[in-house]
């Protein structure tokens, strides 16, 4: 009997939820669900972003793709969005846990350790590692009670895995200003890989599985002084593309990867090899 391997890499019929959507990764991530396949909830605070991807998604790729506001650090704002993608989609099968916080204070961000201000520790901590909890465990809690399993992909970070070289920020620049690799990024990041360990083995016997993917550095209005700097750490020798980082999500999301659960997947040209 003939197998077809292609065909376990479908996500055809299957419902995907991506928070953060509307992001610099979260319209690739969303769009290549899509092209799989999947019906998908485009998941975002900025609900006009949200929507504007969700149509662009729309008319590539067809499916069914829909656009949800939600707020991740708040509880009701979640309990809320998974009833509502319920209600649209009449369940859940793949859940990407990819929201991250964007400071309100760029300043208070880059601040040095030791000036480092609890609030502002609070405030990315708050998206970065509660939002997935909040966000996990509802989705998860219908996908448990649908009793079909589902896969949980969660977005890490290279600097969740190993410690940044604070040479490589020397001269650096992101959007116009100085930039650094802040403690708490690495912090919060690190928590979402040993969330997605426990969750892995918590939900196994409910079929439910849970991995993450670790992007390294993404190319996205860095100046040529960070581009050059980071790349001469990567054994490739460059930046990845946001495109770059989709394959492994469909991958973790289809049952291609039906034996996988609790592994962190690290899309970084090399560098924590070297």
């Amino acid at each position: 009997m003939k197998t077809s391997y292609l065909e376990k890499f479908s996500l055809v019929g299957k419902t995907a939820i991506v928070t953060g959507g509307a992001g610099i990764l979260g319209a690739h991530f969303c769009s290549g669900l899509a092209d799989a396949g999947a019906n998908v909830a485009v998941v975002d605070i900025n609900m006009e972003a949200a929507c504007k991807v969700a149509t662009s998604i729309q008319s590539i790729y067809g499916g069914h793709i829909v656009a949800f506001e939600c707020d991740v650090t708040s509880e009701e704002s979640v309990r809320k969005m998974v009833r509502d993608v319920v209600s649209e989609f009449g369940e859940i099968s793949i859940l990407h846990n990819n929201a991250a916080g964007k400071s309100s204070n760029l300043d208070a961000f880059f601040a040095d350790f030791e000036d480092y201000e609890l609030e502002q520790w609070k405030e990315i901590m708050s998206t970065n590692l509660d939002g997935m909890f909040l966000v996990a465990k509802h989705v998860g809690s219908v996908m448990k009670e649908q009793q079909k399993g589902g896969s949980i992909i969660q977005t890490a970070s290279i600097y969740g895995v190993m410690g940044p070289d604070q040479r490589i920020y020397e001269g650096s620049h992101y959007l116009g200003r100085q930039i650094n690799s802040p403690a708490i990024y690495s912090a919060s990041k690190a928590g979402v890989i040993g969330l997605t360990k426990y969750l892995a083995t918590y939900w196994a016997k409910d079929g439910i599985r849970v991995n993450a993917i670790t992007p390294g550095g993404v190319e996205s209005g860095q100046n040529d002084t960070f581009k050059e700097n980071y790349s001469n750490r990567i054994p490739m020798h460059r930046m990845a593309q946001p495109e770059e980082m989709v394959g492994a999500l469909i991958y973790l999301a289809s049952n291609a990867s039906s034996y996988v659960t609790g592994q962190n997947v690290i899309v970084d040209g090399g560098l924590n090899a070297w």
